[in-house]
């Protein structure tokens, strides 16, 4: 048996470049961080003692008895990328809902990546198994998703990441000291507004039109510099909530899907409560609201956001890990023959008997 733990991010500045779309022709650049959320994948080998080859459970539980049955597009795709020609059982859970702009589809994609090179017996890096994963959302699933969250899943930590042209991918750690890590830390706010969306139906709304909205991605990426800057310096911190305030207004101005009237609503309302900046995390449309607020008006803004649920959060430096290994017993081709030519006469004893 394995499991996979594999964290959750946080885009701060620059989403929106990291398509390749965009970034095919202009380069893209983001900066953001995995929290201490994760999603978990537990997998083993099927034993071949069930009428079914291939059991997937997640909000729905799915029993198959091949791959092409399976309905979870990336379990299926994954299952058949890896060439996985045996019986599986595959459990996911999350510490936070889906489509809740925390990039939890790609954190599933790279953890089931993850978890089924070691099954099968092979230790990958990151780089691998973000790439991996955007290859399978981007080409196989031909999903509208850009290419950070894979890379914030399969890495983790803080890191300023820069998307080239050419199709290749840089992750710069952000290298800073312990006490400027718990200083920015400090000032984060996250609160599920329990708005659901999906992310590709917001993109779509903006992705074909790329380039009749240079301006506010090009104030986008020059913001990531910015945000750089900000934080590897030993000045006041404050100024990132005022970079989060301005590329939330160039990102609303992508497409009126970003955003909504409730949630403008509360963002607003946590502005005037202290919030120094904010946005809402992944693509937009609703999920979860991040906010930028110094540690001594915290209670302010959770008073006034008090219908909201606010989720506290740490930085996450670990990215996608296996976190739990135990060898299973490999039974032979004959064993499972056997087992199944058994199980034959015991369903037919099963429908009679009913």
């Amino acid at each position: 048996m394995i499991i996979a733990r594999t964290p959750f991010r946080i885009s701060f500045l620059g989403g929106g470049t990291d398509y390749p779309a965009w970034y095919r022709k202009h380069g893209g650049a983001v900066l953001g961080t995995t929290i201490d959320k994760y999603g978990y994948i537990t997998c083993r080998y099927l034993p071949p003692f069930h009428e079914h080859r291939i059991s997937v459970v997640y909000s729905r539980i799915e029993c198959c008895n091949t791959v092409d049955e399976i309905q979870h597009p990336a379990a299926r795709e994954v299952l058949r990328f890896l060439k996985v020609d045996r019986g599986i059982e595959i459990h996911h859970d999350a510490d936070l809902p889906a489509r809740s702009g925390m990039g939890s589809s790609s954190a599933f994609t790279v953890g089931l990546l993850h978890a089924l090179h070691a099954l099968q017996g092979r230790i990958v890096g990151k780089a691998q198994l973000a790439h991996e994963s955007i290859h399978l959302e981007q080409e196989i699933l031909k999903e509208a998703v850009g290419s950070q969250d894979q890379v914030h899943a399969a890495h983790g930590g803080l890191n300023h990441v820069l998307f080239h042209p050419n199709g290749e991918i840089s992750v710069k750690p952000l290298t800073l000291s312990s006490d400027r890590v718990a200083d920015f830390g400090s000032h984060l706010m996250l609160f599920y507004t329990g708005i659901k969306r999906t992310a590709s139906t917001v993109v779509e709304t903006f992705i074909n039109g790329m380039e009749e909205r240079k301006r506010q991605l090009r104030i986008m990426k020059d913001l990531v510099d910015e945000g750089v800057s900000i934080l590897s310096s030993p000045g006041s911190i404050t100024g990132f909530g005022d970079l989060l305030h301005e590329a939330w207004q160039a990102k609303r101005a992508l497409s009126a899907t970003v955003s909504n009237d409730e949630v403008n609503r509360l963002y607003e309302r946590a502005r005037g409560a202290g919030a120094l900046g904010g946005k809402l995390t992944g693509a937009g449309g609703g999920g979860f609201l991040l906010l930028f607020v110094e540690p001594d008006r915290h209670d302010d803004v959770r008073e006034e956001l008090c219908e909201l649920i606010h989720v506290p959060v740490k930085l996450d430096f670990s990215g996608s890990q296996i976190i739990y290994y135990e060898p299973e017993q490999d039974y032979s081709a004959s064993e499972r023959v056997r087992a199944l030519q058994a199980l034959k006469p015991f369903s037919e004893l099963e429908m009679n008997h009913s």
